[in-house]
Formats: structure tokens, C-alpha cells, sequence
């Protein structure tokens, strides 16, 4: 499996499986002389550890994340970053009945097809779970980046149900307030109902998150094949369960004509508006970069399904396990992680085309 690292000035490689000993990575390009603050990174990846509310999956997890090389004194050496995340709550068991047989919309099938072995054990691999590590790495290149950016994201929509204003209705301070992580008080108890009550039925629901990466000054970005939005989007899309990506006005820019589009100036290079979420020519132009990414509903559901097994016979699946009835809440965690990594390379690169 070549493709496990992420960026090009700024690279994170991970390594590990749902029910293996350790999750971890090698973050590098970091330079030298950064003091981290440890407990904001842990803070992180308390956000996005597993068993933390009753809308997330019952697995507990500690995720104390172990620094083991990289880091004296809590200042950075400038070389390699060792990360180690310890597994401490698999229950392998779970998914024997599981080991022949192929789950709908799951990665088992895919992962068997292409490489003649897979771990069932919890999906291996393509199990979330190794976004923890994502979660250390960006937490880390959050403090590369300019203290002036700002990156929240927070859940908008689950299901049938979705905020109705943009991201300037609301106060993004308070996103963590509930376990929903929606900065709506009254559409989030609504979306935690409806999660429980998908739970309860044994089945799952996707969402959508929303991102806003507030401070970004223009330039960031490359033209043609690096864009800014295409990392981003590339990004997110390598998130577990994410299916889709829009920036700006995204899809809904296809039905405007360009009067009604285009972003006009005023004084001091702002926009009146804001439909190139941040964005133009593949470059930062100052605004604030705001995108969305819809998740699907997680593959493995407790129900009975039809399926087939690794001889390609028809056969039955009633998922066992335990997991997320909806991946959105703590998906905001990732998903702000992956941008923070995105942001990172391209100041760095920034920094280095002005020396």
C-alpha cells in the first residue's frame, strides 16, 4: 500500500489497523524550534476519540498519543516525528462471523479483491480508526500555521435535517457544546434524536460538515494541478465514509449566471461576497475558505443484509461490532485535522518561494 502519506513539504505517513497493537505515523517537514503545546494536541484527540457520547460508537479508546521521536523539551527538532496512538479495546471476536463474508458498501470487498488478503478484524486498514493519527499530525500543523488562521468545521447537516443559514449565523465558539457538534442548539437535539433513534433500529445516517478556515491570506495555493481547493478536496474525500466535496457555492454556482456569481470588490481587496469560498485560480485570495463534505451512512448496520462470500456465493451479513450509527460528530475533528495538514504544506511552501 504505497499511497499512506499525505503532503509534500509537510508529509504524514501512517501505518496501523483497527485491532492491531498500535496505530501511528511519521510526521516531517516540521520545523525546527516550534514549542507545542502537548495538552492542545491531546485536547484534539480527546475531541475524536471513540466511546465519548451516546451518538458515537460504545469502543473505548484512551488515545494518549505517545511522541516518540522529533519533539525535546517539547520543542521541535526538525526531524521526523514519531507518533503512536496504543489500540487497548478491541474485541476481535466480534467479527468472526464476518470473516468470509463481504459487508455491503464496505471496503472488504475491494481490499480482498485488489490485494487476496484482507484483516476482517474491524476492517484493518480502511477502519477509521487510523484517522486518529491524522488528528495528531494536524493538531501538530496547527501549530505550524500562523497564529492568525483559524480552522473550525462543525456538523450541518444529519439526514433529512440541515442548518438553514451559513456559518456568519452562528457563533462557531460554541460548535462542541453538544455531542453533535452543531452550532444550532435546537437543530442538534433534532439531529440527536434522529441518530439515536437510527441506532436504536440497528441501522446508520450520514451527514454533511462544514469547514471554515478563517485568517488565510491570499496566495496560498498553486495554479493548474495543485490547486488549493484540490488538495482540500483531496484531502477530506480520503476521509473514511466521505462521498462528496463543494467549495464556495459548490454545486448550487451551476444554476447562476455570472452576474449574480461573481464575488465584487470593495475597498482593501475584501468581496462583497463570498460564492469562491476563499478561493480562485486554484489560490487563497483572502477570504475566508469555507467548503463542505458530505459523509454516507456507515456500511456496517445491524441488520441482516444479502451479500456474498469470498467464493462469490450468495449468503447473508448481520453486522456485529461496534460502531458509529453516524460518523459526522466526530468526523469534525478529521476533518479540520486534514485541513490544518493542507494549509501547513502550502504556507510552508509559501515560505519558502519568498526567502
Amino acid at each position: 500500500m504505497p499511497a499512506n502519506t499525505f503532503g509534500e513539504h509537510l508529509r504524514l505517513t501512517t501505518f496501523g489497523e483497527s485491532h492491531g497493537v498500535a496505530i501511528g505515523g511519521v510526521l516531517e517537514g516540521v520545523p525546527a524550534g516550534i514549542d507545542l503545546d502537548l495538552d492542545a494536541i491531546q485536547h484534539m484527540l480527546d475531541r475524536r476519540r471513540p466511546g465519548q457520547s451516546a451518538v458515537s460508537t460504545p469502543r473505548k479508546e484512551s488515545d494518549r498519543l505517545e511522541i516518540l521521536s522529533g519533539v525535546f523539551e517539547s520543542r521541535t527538532t526538525g526531524t521526523p516525528i514519531g507518533l503512536l496512538i496504543r489500540n487497548e479495546h478491541q474485541h476481535s471476536a466480534d467479527y468472526n462471523a464476518m470473516k468470509d463474508l463481504f459487508r455491503p458498501s464496505h471496503a472488504d470487498y475491494t481490499y480482498y479483491k485488489k490485494y487476496g488478503v484482507r484483516d476482517h478484524r474491524g476492517g484493518g486498514r480502511s477502519s477509521a480508526r487510523e484517522t486518529a493519527v491524522r488528528v495528531a499530525g494536524g493538531a501538530i500543523a496547527r501549530q505550524v500555521l500562523p497564529p492568525s488562521v483559524r480552522i473550525v468545521a462543525y456538523v450541518s447537516a444529519v439526514g433529512g435535517i440541515s442548518l438553514w443559514d451559513d456559518y456568519t449565523h452562528y457563533d462557531l465558539s460554541r460548535v462542541d457544546d453538544n455531542i453533535v457538534r452543531c452550532p444550532d442548539a435546537a437543530k442538534a437535539a433534532e439531529m440527536e434524536a434522529l441518530i439515536r433513534e437510527v441506532r436504536a433500529q440497528g441501522d446508520s445516517v450520514g451527514g454533511v460538515v462544514t469547514c471554515v478556515a478563517q485568517g488565510v491570506p491570499a496566495g496560498w495555493g498553486e495554479p493548474i494541478f495543485d490547486r488549493l481547493e484540490a488538495r482540500l478536496a483531496a484531502a477530506c474525500l480520503g476521509i473514511p465514509a466521505a462521498k462528496g466535496f463543494e467549495i464556495g457555492s459548490g454545486f448550487s454556482g451551476s444554476t447562476m449566471r455570472g452576474s449574480q456569481h461573481n464575488d465584487l470588490f470593495t475597498e482593501g481587496s475584501r468581496t462583497l461576497t463570498n460564492r469562491s469560498g476563499g478561493v480562485q485560480g486554484g489560490i487563497s485570495n483572502g477570504m475566508d475558505i469555507v467548503f463542505r463534505v458530505a459523509f454516507k451512512p456507515v456500511a456496517t448496520i445491524l441488520k441482516a443484509q444479502p451479500t456474498i462470500d469470498i467464493h462469490g456465493q450468495p449468503t447473508v451479513v448481520e453486522g456485529r461490532g461496534r460502531h458509529d450509527p453516524c460518523v459526522v460528530p466526530r468526523a469534525v475533528v478529521v476533518v479540520e485535522a486534514m485541513t490544518a495538514l493542507t494549509l501547513a504544506d502550502f504556507y510552508l511552501l509559501d515560505r519558502m518561494s519568498r526567502r
